[in-house]
């Protein structure tokens, strides 16, 4: 079920009043309406995949009950291990069997081998690079014996299935959001006022923005041999904001909608391309992601302790597998090794103290080779990322693909109001029209908003970007 679909439109009122209803007679029933309502959500894609959920979940609840209570160092680490191991074969099965089937092939056929390996027709589970990587975070955080497990499966169970991020994050921890599953819950006008204007900016930025920018983005990269260079250039400048509009919308959305069942999640994006450094960009984009990786890989091969060289190679390692964590091509790979490599390259500017640029020129920097990464994350395979940047470089030429002018308009249009939108933020983070004192501005906005999105909306139903990972 997605977010911009007549679907959960339908579904998200009959949950939410029957959630606040049973609320008089518990959290326990609440957990239960939840844990329901959350399944159906993600069956409602294909139901068999609901097996798989329910495995994991109750895997890691039962492994987390043993890692507290297990004494025996050996014992405790063949238990971690058992989850780690369970998890990881799911989804490296689902997500990368034809992946490195492919790539194994590929390697034998260079040096002259032919062999005869066939791939699966493998249907890929909806978030389970999502759902995995929480549930593995909470077997890690107690054998660490950072947390305490919880002793209610169904609290657990609606903890790693919660409906409103199991497909795409933000990816929680069980630390910060798994005890607000324990505790009663009353219902605030409040917090719901908030989760609401939360959702409609998150759908403007998905059906406005995001949608309208893909019609062009996919026109001009799903025919890479008809265009000219500038046309690949601002193909892929909408895409750096289509990729930001889509899955930071679709963060709003999440966050929002867990507010109205009084569920706090913590931010997932901060305007990212306001960034001078790279590392300042990681600490922006994808934020969830990217503590996880920092706290569950970066730290345990050993972080910034030690040697520089092994420092360098911890941090490029970290964003090679988080690069193969977006997909299973070559493609990911790459576009985390460039990421990896100028974190390694801004380490050395600042050991070697080179002077930095004003901060307008260090964000065009950061922006201008964040887009170039995002050639190879948008497009379908090496050969035609390096046909694009080949053709920027060699031949721009002097026309710009339009096609359909009103498209292309509107698509100018929506990048202006978002990046003024987040200017405002940036610069004035006072100054909010959504959540103005005046009650006339904030429903003058509202209204504004909606017209926006019913004027200027794409309503095809397509799915969020980050469904695919």
């Amino acid at each position: 079920m997605l977010f911009n679909s007549l679907d959960f439109a339908i579904f998200l009122p009959i949950v939410f009043g029957l959630y606040w209803f049973v609320g008089r007679y518990g959290v326990k029933l609440q957990n239960y309406l939840l844990l329901v309502s959350s399944y159906i959500f993600y069956g409602w894609w294909d139901w068999r995949f609901l097996f798989l959920l329910a495995f994991s979940s109750i895997l890691d609840f039962f492994v987390g009950r043993v890692l507290y209570k297990e004494e025996n160092n050996y014992k405790r680490k063949v238990f971690f291990m058992l989850s780690m191991v369970v998890n990881l074969l799911f989804l490296g099965f689902f997500k990368y069997y034809n992946f490195f089937v492919d790539s194994f092939v590929g390697a034998f056929s260079f040096f002259g081998q032919d062999i005869n390996v066939k791939g699966l027709n493998i249907i890929l589970p909806v978030g389970i690079s999502f759902y995995t990587f929480q549930s593995m975070s909470y077997a890690f955080d107690i054998y660490r014996r950072q947390i305490e497990p919880v002793k209610d499966i169904i609290a657990f169970m609606t903890f790693v299935a919660f409906f409103p991020h199991m497909v795409a994050g933000p990816i929680q921890r069980a630390s910060f959001f798994l005890p607000q599953f324990l505790i009663p819950k009353k219902f605030s006008y409040e917090l719901a006022s908030k989760g609401l204007k939360l959702m409609l900016f998150g759908f403007f930025m998905k059906i406005v923005v995001g949608d309208r920018l893909a019609l062009y983005v996919d026109a001009v990269y799903g025919n890479v041999d008809m265009h000219t260079g500038w046309s690949y250039i601002v193909a892929t400048i909408f895409f750096a904001f289509e990729i930001y509009a889509d899955f930071a919308g679709y963060s709003l959305i999440a966050i929002g909608c867990a507010l109205l069942f009084g569920f706090y999640m913590s931010a997932n994006f901060n305007r990212p391309y306001f960034s001078g450094s790279f590392r300042e960009f990681w600490t922006r984009w994808h934020i969830s992601l990217s503590t996880w990786f920092r706290d569950y890989l970066y730290i345990p091969l050993g972080g910034n302790k030690g040697r520089r060289v092994r420092t360098y190679f911890n941090l490029f390692t970290t964003f090679v597998i988080s690069g193969l964590w977006h997909g299973a091509n070559w493609t990911f790979v790459i576009w985390g090794a460039i990421h990896g490599s100028f974190q390694i390259i801004e380490r050395l500017c600042r050991q070697l103290k080179i002077p930095k640029s004003p901060k307008f020129l260090s964000i065009l920097f950061v922006f201008t080779i964040t887009c170039f990464a995002w050639i190879f994350f948008r497009a379908s395979n090496i050969q035609d990322a390096s046909h694009i940047i080949r053709t920027i470089i060699t031949d721009p030429g002097s026309n710009l693909y339009i096609g359909d002018k009103g498209i292309f308009a509107f698509s100018v249009f929506g990048i202006v109001i978002l990046i003024s939108a987040e200017l405002s933020m940036e610069y004035f983070p006072g100054v909010s029209l959504l959540n103005h004192r005046f009650a006339f501005v904030r429903f003058a906005t509202i209204v504004v908003m909606l017209i926006l999105i019913i004027s200027l909306g794409v309503f095809d139903g397509s799915q969020f970007i980050y469904f695919q990972f």
